[in-house]
């Protein structure tokens, strides 16, 4: 007999289901010291997908003088009960980016990777909040020192497309 599938946490992501504006905010360089921040707008349509256990998103980033496109896609661990979340830019569409892994507490969600920049270990925090009823907000965060400090460097705020 198949064990039940646990779905407590698997309608984190819920909130997020549809067509949304994005205005994001992208530090220039990372982890140099750079407080020069790149401003620019895109769009993003999310959908459920695995019966619910997962959610995916296609995204268009305007980012000034290289439009492209890129897809998120989440799947929902009942064992664990976390979330792992990829990337896939379309301008390298041979490799996904190494998964952040994490769950929601008190509708905050916060995901963490050990990853690589320029050949050196980081550690990469995404934070999903909700600082506004119906107002998303995802932010990234590098960490060169295993998490002791770290440097947002890019952020995106959603608003919801009738």
């Amino acid at each position: 007999m198949n064990k039940p599938i646990s779905r407590s946490g698997a309608d984190d992501f819920d909130f997020f289901i549809g067509s949304w504006r994005v205005a994001h905010r992208r530090l220039k360089d990372r982890l140099v010291d750079c407080n020069e921040w790149v401003t620019f707008d895109g769009s993003t349509v999310v959908q459920k997908v695995l019966g619910g256990l997962g959610n995916m998103d296609d995204n268009i980033l305007e980012l000034p003088g290289d439009t492209y496109r890129a897809v998120t896609l989440r799947s929902f661990n009942a064992d664990t009960q976390q979330w792992s979340i990829w990337w896939l830019d379309g301008r390298h569409p041979g490799s996904l980016d190494t998964p952040v892994v994490g769950c929601f507490d008190n509708k905050v969600g916060t995901f963490y990777a050990e990853d690589s920049l320029d050949g050196k270990p980081i550690r990469v925090r995404f934070l999903w909040t909700l600082p506004q009823p119906d107002r998303p907000r995802w932010e990234q965060a590098f960490s060169a020192d295993a998490g002791q400090t770290w440097e947002v460097n890019w952020s995106m705020d959603f608003t919801r497309v009738a």
